[in-house]
């Protein structure tokens, strides 16, 4: 069957299983919108801005574990996808993104609106394709989302010229190409589990891949039997119950003295799906030094990258948890929890403690959490229940700071739940305006605005390491963020009061489920509240602990 390339393209996004798209129009890619339109089957949330649209199929990605779509149209439209996409990148998240280019005929000749997209974000995307005939569109889609879906997933971007979309040519339907799992090395794997069963304290470190694995249920059937402490990175988050009572908490810069106590103390870490970044890992020198290290990753590019191992296994986490469950042997527990247990923070000290834990029980059962990047990102990491997997959007990797409104669009329309936003004045100012796009698509969302008045984390490390010269992160804003939501149609609620903390948040949750609307929350908290633990960037957990502790 005869069909133009923009109606070959919408139909292979239905034969791929897209029931959302997020985007924005311009003049490259009115025949894709036109197709679109035409079809109908597949629904378009139109964002205030492209790296909106890019942020909520991300945010999309995360909480469904389908690959995430996002429209943007040449020069300016494709550029502002370029933090979304990086972003995704950093945090190995399935996306595809499709822009429309000039014609073939204009191509290279500086024309109006036109950008060398591909060359640009080849660094930050898996693969990226030119489609500049029309026979080889329907094979590219298709290829795309095999790519951004397998393997360490990430996003693929598909440039598709003007003249490709109105091309005609012949279109067969196809379903899509299932994902070949990564064959399990049974030999490594019991190699794991012979260092495993000779160690006395293991310790298991999830990561990011452990979440995009689905490994939460082979993972603590594994930590039970070993009777092992659990401890994850930013964006292992939820991958274990945090009630779990194995389960210590976050491990890195701004872990809980738990996780790092029962770091020093275990003679055998069983890293699963994590890079070992320099927030975790902080001296990678020192970092389990004198331990046995045992990696497993589907990525064999971060085997010895930044921290040395004793075994690296090639493997999908969850077919490798699965395989260890059968060859470990059951151990004594190693670990005390009553001395373990992460310490509850004083919420006297800071209050967003006591407003993050409030919002948890007002939170309607598994909604997603998202946050923006920030000191708020890390007391929602520290403090913010998660009891189950892909509940939690957070940009770890490049730490974009205006990721949340975006994302927390996505993950709305992804899980079809309510949603939870923990971002900071500074971050909000960065895309509040896709607060326009979760009025108008009636999206139930509860954004928790940490109103300090300052940068918090940059002004936090002036502080601490700038002897208080705290230079450009007092921001002197003047915004009235309660009329702010009013004018755009959202409700604005002030939380000023220790007091009120729990009415205040029974207020905003009842009124965004009822009203299928957003409802921004000014959380006045002190710019001198700081995020603690902290430990020095370069510094060992060891020499670090003690202070963690006072």
């Amino acid at each position: 069957m005869k069909m133009k390339g923009a109606d070959i393209l919408i139909n292979c996004l239905t034969e791929q299983g897209v029931d959302t798209i997020f985007g924005y129009p311009g003049g490259a890619v009115l025949d894709i919108y036109d197709a679109l339109y035409r079809n109908g089957k597949i629904n378009h949330i139109l964002t205030a801005h492209e790296q909106g649209a890019a942020h909520a199929a991300d945010g999309y990605a995360r909480v469904t574990g389908k690959v995430g779509v996002c429209f943007a149209t040449s020069g300016p439209g494709a550029t502002n996808l370029v933090t979304g996409i990086a972003t995704a990148y950093m945090d190995s998240i399935p996306l595809v993104a499709v822009t429309g280019n000039v014609g073939l005929n204009n191509l290279g000749r500086d024309s109006f609106q036109e950008v060398d997209i591909a060359g640009i974000t080849m660094p930050i995307t898996k693969h990226n394709f030119i489609v500049k005939d029309v026979a080889e569109l329907a094979d590219v889609v298709r290829r795309a989302f095999y790519i951004a879906g397998s393997g360490r997933k990430g996003p693929v971007l598909i440039d598709v010229l003007k003249n490709v979309q109105t091309a005609e040519y012949d279109y067969e339907p196809a379903k899509p190409v299932p994902l070949k799992p990564l064959e399990t090395p049974q030999g490594k794997i019991k190699a794991a589990a012979e260092i495993i069963n000779a160690s006395k304290k293991p310790l298991l470190m999830i990561g990011g891949g452990a979440a995009a694995s689905d490994a939460t249920v082979p993972l603590i059937k594994l930590a039970k039997k070993l009777n092992s402490p659990v401890t994850y990175t930013l964006m292992g988050k939820g991958v274990i119950p945090d009630s779990d009572e194995n389960n210590l908490g976050m491990l890195g810069m701004h872990g809980t003295v738990a996780a790092a106590k029962a770091l020093i103390e275990s003679d055998c870490i069983v890293a699963l799906g994590t890079r070992f970044s320099d927030r975790v890992a902080l001296n990678r020198k020192l970092f389990a030094n004198g331990k046995k290290v045992i990696h497993v990753d589907i990525d064999n590019a971060e085997f010895n990258k930044n921290v040395p191992v004793s075994l690296t296994v090639l493997a999908d986490v969850s077919a490798c948890a699965e395989g260890l469950c059968k060859l470990v042997e059951s151990k004594k527990k190693w670990f005390d929890c009553g001395i373990y247990a992460a310490q509850p923070t004083d919420s006297e000290n800071c209050r967003a403690y006591e407003i993050l834990r409030a919002a948890a029980v007002e939170a309607p059962e598994n909604s997603p959490l998202i946050t923006d990047v920030g000191q708020h990102q890390m007391w929602a990491a520290q403090i913010y229940p998660l009891n189950s997997p892909r509940r939690f959007c957070t940009s770890g990797g490049l730490g974009t700071m205006g990721y949340g409104m975006g994302a927390a669009i996505g993950a709305a329309f992804g899980s079809g739940k309510p949603c939870v936003l923990v971002t900071g004045d500074g971050c909000f100012n960065m895309n509040l305006n896709e607060l326009s796009t979760a009025v108008t698509e009636g999206v139930p969302l509860v954004i928790l605005l940490m109103n300090n008045g300052v940068l918090g984390m940059v002004r936090q490390w002036q502080k601490i390491f700038y002897s208080g010269r705290f230079s450009q992160t007092t921001l002197k804003k003047k915004t009235d963020y309660i009329k702010f939501a009013e004018s755009f149609g959202a409700k604005g609620i002030l939380l000023d009061k220790n007091d009120d903390v729990k009415e205040k948040l029974e207020e905003a949750f009842g009124y965004a489920v009822k009203n299928c609307s957003p409802v921004l929350v000014d959380c006045r908290i002190s710019g001198d509240d700081n995020v603690l633990p902290m430990i020095k960037p370069g510094a060992a957990y060891e020499t670090q602990l003690r202070k963690m502790e006072d």
